[in-house]
């Protein structure tokens, strides 16, 4: 390696130069000084190891310290962690309750997650509906009959975003009208006929 070196600074021009007012060279070459050590095997599993025996490689203190710290802050850091999951955990199993959901409730829908609602956001109702339940998906799912502005959007919700429908109390609110109930159509057990099958797919396009 250090004939390479030497062959290396013979043809490089930085290496050649020299100082106009030292005479020093201005290559980047320093002759590293080594320790006065008599070095022996170095072992696979371990360090290497002087006469004594004793590890030539030794941590610095700083260094061991700083990896103490560090452990001691990730394991603070997973206990904390640990603790804040149990927490919500145990939070949410005292205020989670099963909904009691039939087919055919009347329930109204949260319209926090719908965006393209026409008109003003800001005067837009925080629940549409009531809206008839079609099917029930599990305990914290349902799916009613949507109507309306909301018919194009996907039928099944989270039972978060349900909630039930109340009757308007006819003297106290004698304006209000009431929505219709919509039945679901239910599935009839007879064969469909296919009215017409075209040669080619048809697009509908607003101009």
């Amino acid at each position: 390696m250090v004939a390479n070196v030497a062959e290396y600074c013979k043809t490089c021009d930085r290496c050649q130069k020299a100082n106009k007012s030292t005479g020093e060279r201005l290559g980047n070459m320093i002759k590293i000084q080594e320790p006065s050590r008599t070095w022996e095997i170095v072992h696979m599993a371990g360090l290497p190891q002087d006469s004594l025996r004793k590890d030539l490689i030794e941590i610095h203190p700083t260094a061991a310290s700083f990896k103490g710290m560090l452990d001691k802050a990730r394991k603070h850091a997973v206990r904390c962690m640990e603790d804040s999951f149990a927490y919500a955990k145990d939070k949410l199993d005292k205020s989670h309750a099963t909904p009691d959901f039939n087919v055919r409730d009347l329930v109204q829908v949260s319209t926090t997650n719908f965006s393209n609602i026409k008109g003003s956001k800001n005067l837009k109702n925080s629940f549409e509906g009531p809206f008839v339940i079609k099917a029930l998906h599990g305990e914290n799912a349902v799916e009613v009959e949507l109507s309306g502005e909301l018919s194009n959007k996907h039928p099944t919700f989270p039972v978060s975003l349900i909630k039930p429908a109340k009757s308007s109390d006819a003297e106290k609110l004698p304006l209000r009208n009431e929505v219709p109930q919509v039945i679901p159509p239910m599935e009839s057990s007879g064969s469909k006929k296919i009215p017409k099958v075209l040669k080619e797919r048809k697009l509908r396009t607003n101009k």
